[in-house]
């Protein structure tokens, strides 16, 4: 027990250091919303100008701290003015990257100054030992680290609470706009912010350099354990942060000391991150997440003669140059492939993976150890990577699918590195420091072997990335990338269409693992030993900042990023042309990311394609006549859809203590529209959100035509028949209304996501769907992105979307809201005919009394949650307590009920 004791007393000065750079996380997250990758970074910066002046230059270690403590403030407050400051209306995607940027630059920067190699230094405080009884004993310095940490944690905690600047501070979190209106300036608070953490980062890593040692890449990571504590508090809390920091730091000592595997306590900031994904992650994100602008897509269009003819000029170059240059193209694919998985994964379905490289090298070390422990052939192995890397990732998509955005990025931050530590590192597993030696690789026969063939390997490599490549772009075109897109565009609206979000994130992450492992075994099989170390963490990182530059949506944007890369073919270049620059790439591709996202975070990709298209207009002289529009024939008769009947029995939502809906009953017969209203606030989008599976009911019952549905997910109820649509649309912005349409009423197998890689079909649109393009007039308009058509029109787009899923039960959420009279009237013609002529049983929440008394054959009425009134228009319309709820007086409601209805 005495030893168990030891051990956590040595973790409490590591968890200190944790606390205080956890605290300037909370700090900039708090000021600027901003999740800085970049901070541990920043803190590293601090550490090496600490170590050189106190140690190279000789001066005191006090003004080393103060210095140091001072550069890394300055340059989070820089970081904020002149990068996060032009991104702030910029996507999250984008301003997750930005701060990879900020890390990668100052990275490369430290490597080019103090070099990679481990620096030890030796602590500047206090280490004589303290005797707290018995054979505990416990050094000062620890003392010290815990009592500077919990003095700052109380200090924050009371600045925060009760200063004017701290209650600034949370105003802006809450609200910018309101609390500029009340004279607090955002920007230059956030910059105050971004100065304070970024400082706090500084003191970390000074103080930490000698636990841990001074080292560019090991320095970096150290954010993994800071982020972790962060989580645990919500990105809020001080004392929590500080109480979650030292729990970890004691874990990681513990485990350390007790658990012989290598690498499993330096995880344990992993696993926290984990174990909080699971406990508060949500399957679907609630109704007020949303994303702003995502990076372009590509079509996935695949031109056979310009990948002839692009394939054969790569293999005729690779064929006439010297082998150095041969080399260079091998890595530059072979990155490629890697840079394609994160195509996959965060182009196409918007999971942002921060651990790709690590996947890549994990797919590696199954096809490595076959070949060199079981003699299992090149080819047959490759095959086995191939088949057991879909599983392996389709097993790290489980956070996923319980987080998004930035939780994500920080779970597959600490998945990298815990893949590095445990399974890279450790000798046992990965060979040692002399790696795994391999045989030489054939295919049919004919050696591959770079050494003695550079040639045939390059064209190896190529035909890789090719084959891969292809693969891709047919899954961009086929259901299942639809089905991706969806997913990264909108989560809850693809649920809503009985897309499984679930399924698709899996498939993303294991198609990803699958092409990443393909470019691992491209750059690990150009040694006969293959060396696990250096599928590092940072690389990792560098590959998302990689594809970025590249195009992070398109096919061919990670052969632009991947040139990038040390030793590819832009290193190639660089070093001919202005001599040797391998080690510059980096700091080199940091700067060009951040420039590049303050521009056009699309990428280079995109440009090139619209430059190309240019070019080829203007060489055929004549101007291109525009695309034909989809011409879909008219049927002949409109098809009913399943007759079922709405039971809602009962159901009551609660969130935390409020009560948001109470014990609702209704129903919604085939051919019937029943109206729900009541004034703002009285619970119409919880009921639906309940109905349709996005919010759990503590109490009540579900029931479509007898079958019990309460215990079905969103994307199942869609599929049994209950289609909804959303009052703030919630469209497929970067998608036509073709493919809305089409994303809608695709079938739901999952053959399609194997049968897409190889031969995408696109199945023809279903005679109800057809009927609800002209119904809704939407011929014109198919091939038109979402994004440019005007409102009313995609609100009527929004409606044929859910049609198309040909639903018994369509719940309409404020469908007329925004809509002129002339609109709305022929709105509510069309939700009239979808009852009568389809069918359609419609559950219709809307402001419009006018819209509500022409077209409902009965209304529920709602009031904080309540029913307060249940029956047919008239009825309804002169019910006290619906008039007092909407009027506050006994008035009678007024509406136009009967010049509405004379138009349907």
């Amino acid at each position: 027990m005495e030893e168990v004791i030891r051990f956590a007393l040595l973790g409490l000065g590591l968890g200190a250091l944790y606390s205080l750079a956890a605290q300037g996380l909370v700090l900039i997250y708090r000021g600027s919303g901003v999740l800085n990758f970049a901070h541990g970074a920043i803190g590293m910066v601090a550490a090496f100008i600490s170590w050189d002046i106190w140690v190279e230059q000789g001066l005191p270690w006090a003004l080393g701290l103060v210095v140091g403590v001072a550069v890394s403030a300055g340059i989070g407050a820089l970081t904020h003015l002149f990068v996060m400051r032009p991104l702030r209306r910029a996507s999250s995607l984008a301003r997750i990257v930005a701060t990879l940027g900020v890390l990668i630059l100052l990275q490369g920067l430290v490597v080019l100054r103090y070099g990679p190699d481990i620096i030890t230094i030796s602590s500047a405080l206090p280490t004589d030992l303290i005797r707290l009884g018995g054979d505990i004993t416990i050094t000062a310095d620890r003392v010290i680290l815990v009592t500077v940490a919990g003095a700052l944690t109380a200090a924050l905690w009371w600045v925060y609470k009760y200063t004017s600047f701290g209650l600034g501070t949370a105003a802006v979190a809450e609200n910018q706009r309101v609390a500029a209106s009340l004279g607090w300036s955002p920007d230059r608070i956030a910059t105050i912010n971004w100065a304070l953490g970024s400082g706090l980062a500084g003191l970390a890593a000074i103080l930490i350099a000698p636990i841990v040692q001074l080292q560019a890449a090991t320095m970096t990571n150290l954010v993994i354990a800071a982020l972790a504590a962060a989580l645990v508090a919500s990105f809020r809390s001080f004392p929590i942060v500080f109480v979650a920091a030292i729990v970890i730091g004691i874990a990681q000592t513990e485990v350390t000391r007790y658990v012989a595997t290598p690498g499993i306590g330096q995880s344990v900031p992993f696993a926290v991150i984990v174990a909080v994904m699971v406990l508060r992650g949500k399957a679907l994100p609630t109704r007020d997440f949303f994303l702003q602008r995502l990076p372009g897509v590509g079509t996935g269009r695949i031109r056979p003669g310009l990948v002839v003819a692009g394939v054969a000029a790569a293999a005729a170059l690779i064929a006439v140059v010297p082998p150095t240059w041969q080399e260079s193209f091998a890595i530059t694919f072979g990155m490629a492939l890697v840079l394609l998985s994160i195509v996959v994964l965060t182009g196409y379905a918007g999971q942002i993976s921060l651990a790709q490289y690590a996947v890549a090298g994990l797919g590696v070390w199954i096809v490595a150890r076959l070949d060199a422990t079981q003699d299992v052939p090149f080819v047959l192995a490759c095959l086995i990577g191939l088949a057991l890397a879909f599983p392996i990732g389709m097993l790290l998509a489980l956070p996923a699918v319980r987080a998004r955005g930035l939780n994500l990025a920080v779970a597959t931050l600490g998945l990298g590195a815990a893949i590095e530590l445990i399974v890279f590192n450790n000798g046992t597993l990965s060979g040692g420091l002399l790696g795994t030696d391999v045989h030489e690789p054939k295919i049919l026969g004919f050696s591959i072997e770079p050494i003695m063939h550079p040639t045939r390997y390059a064209l190896f490599c190529l035909a890789l990335f090719t084959v891969a490549a292809l693969a891709v772009a047919n899954v961009r075109r086929g259901r299942s990338g639809r089905r991706m897109l969806a997913v990264r565009t909108n989560e809850r609206a693809a649920a809503a269409l009985g897309i499984s979000v679930s399924e698709t994130k899996t498939f993303a992450f294991g198609f990803s693992a699958a092409v990443a492992t393909l470019g691992g075994i491209a750059i690990a099989y150009r040694s006969d030993v293959v060396i696990f170390s250096e599928f590092t963490n940072f690389t990792s990182i560098n590959a998302v900042a990689w594809t970025v530059i590249g195009g992070i949506g398109y096919v061919f944007g990670p052969i632009i990023g991947a040139t990038l890369a040390p030793s590819a073919l832009g290193t190639q270049i660089g070093n001919s042309l202005f001599g040797n620059v391998t080690e510059y790439i980096i700091p080199i591709g940091g700067l060009i990311l951040i420039l590049l996202l303050m521009q056009n975070e699309d990428g280079a990709a995109k440009q090139n394609i619209l430059q190309f298209r240019a070019i080829a207009k203007k060489l055929r002289r004549k101007a291109e006549k525009p695309a034909a529009a989809t011409a879909l024939d008219k049927p002949t008769r409109i098809e009913k859809v399943a007759s079922k009947t709405l039971t809602v029995e009962g159901v009551t939502v609660r969130f935390g203590g409020v009560v948001a809906l109470s014990d609702l009953s209704l129903t919604v017969p085939p051919g019937k529209i029943v109206g729900l209203i009541g004034p703002n606030g009285a619970g119409k989008t919880t009921a639906i959100d309940a109905i349709t599976g996005f919010v759990e009911p503590a109490t009540g019952h579900l029931d479509l035509d007898g079958v019990d549905i309460t215990g079905l997910h969103a994307a199942q109820r869609a599929r049994v028949g209950v289609s909804r649509s959303f009052q703030s649309l919630e469209l497929f912005e970067d998608m036509t209304v073709l493919d809305n349409l089409r994303t809608a009423s695709d079938p739901r197998d999952r053959l399609s996501y194997v049968r897409d890689m190889v031969y995408p079909l696109t199945p023809p649109l279903p005679a109800a769907v057809v009927t609800a393009v002209h119904e809704f007039q939407l011929e014109g308009d198919l091939d038109r992105l979402v994004s440019d058509l005007p409102y009313g029109r995609r609100r009527l787009v929004a409606i044929a979307r859910a049609v198309a899923t040909q639903p018994s039960v369509l719940l309409l959420d404020e469908p007329a809201a925004g809509l002129g009279e002339r609109e709305s009237r022929e709105l509510a013609r069309l939700v009239r005919r979808l009852a009568d002529e389809w069918g359609i049983g419609v559950l219709l929440v809307e402001h419009d009394m006018n819209f509500v008394m022409a077209v409902c054959d009965e209304i529920v009425v709602l009031d904080f949650g309540r029913t307060i009134a249940q029956g047919t228009p008239e009825v309804v319309r002169a019910d006290p307590a619906t008039i007092k709820a909407y009027l506050g007086s006994d008035e009678v409601i007024e509406s136009e009920p009967t010049r509405v209805k004379e138009t349907l």
